[in-house]
């Protein structure tokens, strides 16, 4: 992935999260799923060469929401809460993109 591929697919990745936190109270709070859902969902071992971005990105409604527990679906009240706000979420883009530890500065 090069840099523009990155801006283009970063901005998918945004438009993505940006609907998922619009819509997260149509989501389940907590997955229905058993033990070992995945097993029969992925290859049993890594390709020879790489998933293309739009495949990969089908597998996030088709893999991987069925597992998770939607931690900021309002009907969610166990544990603890999270933070979900949009400027920390740009913060975290910022904090990932320079390798930022934060013990460092």
């Amino acid at each position: 992935m090069n840099a523009e591929e990155f801006r283009r697919r970063g901005r998918e990745m945004v438009d993505y999260v940006a609907s998922y936190l619009e819509n997260v109270r149509t989501y389940q709070p907590y997955p229905d799923v058993q033990p070992g859902y995945l097993r029969h969902m992925i290859p049993d071992c890594a390709p020879e060469s790489p998933d293309s971005w739009d495949d990969l990105f089908k597998d996030i409604e088709r893999v991987i929401m069925p597992g998770v527990t939607h931690w900021h679906n309002p009907h969610f009240h166990a544990y603890y809460p999270t933070a979900n706000s949009f400027p920390a979420m740009l913060a975290d883009i910022l904090s990932n993109g320079v390798g930022c530890l934060g013990f460092t500065w």
